[in-house]
């Protein structure tokens, strides 16, 4: 099944849409709803812009899966613009930290990250999706190298990872939510090296000049 190009560009605006929800809810809240914040706003929008950074990040790795079983190659579209709102987030959740729980104390956030292993392993996914993020775009894929651009964006595969430990190294006493996102994770990457395993027999034989 292939959507017609009006059909693309309506989802597209869909799920851009709906991406921009949750900055909606934590706007609404901050200047017109201070009660859905609960008694302290900065932790909670710093929490919450964190959970989105986890979701979509997972929602993004979620497309490769869903395009292979269900053959539907226009999936991959949407990939980049839900690794962009990955990175958003992710930029957000770092902005709420340095503003609320810091208040923009350099020598304070040095040390988190350097003593604290949660704020270690989070820092350290946010600044690999640097490169992911600034190399997102079609001219950046050409000035790169396709080979070179897609062995740089395997870097998902340790963010998402360390996104998930540094949730898991956050929550103090129920880890019921970082153990649910680390089975989805669990469940992402095993399904992709069983595919890897798969392809790896037919691709041998192919540059061997065998065909099946």
């Amino acid at each position: 099944m292939q959507p017609s190009p009006k059909t693309i560009a309506a989802l597209k605006a869909a799920v851009f849409a709906l991406a921009l929800v949750p900055l909606g809810e934590l706007a609404a809240g901050a200047l017109f709803f201070p009660d859905w914040l609960g008694a302290n706003p900065g932790e909670f929008i710093d929490r919450a812009t964190g959970r989105w950074t986890l979701r979509l990040l997972l929602i993004t790795l979620c497309v490769t899966p869903l395009r292979a079983i269900t053959g539907w190659n226009w999936l991959l579209r949407f990939r980049r613009m839900l690794g962009l709102f990955t990175f958003f987030y992710g930029v957000m959740h770092l902005s709420s930290y340095v503003t609320f729980r810091r208040v923009f104390d350099a020598e304070e956030i040095a040390r988190d990250i350097v003593e604290r292993p949660f704020m270690t392993v989070g820092f350290a996914a946010l600044v690999l999706m640097i490169p992911l993020a600034a190399t997102s775009t079609n001219a950046m894929v050409r000035r790169v190298g396709a080979r070179r651009w897609q062995m740089l964006h395997r870097l998902v595969y340790l963010i998402a990872p360390l996104g998930v430990l540094h949730y898991w190294f956050m929550v103090k006493r129920d880890i019921t939510q970082p153990a649910i996102y680390a089975a989805i994770l669990a469940v992402l990457l095993g399904y992709r090296i069983v595919a890897g395993l798969a392809a790896a027999p037919s691709a041998r034989k192919v540059s061997t000049g065998q065909t099946v």
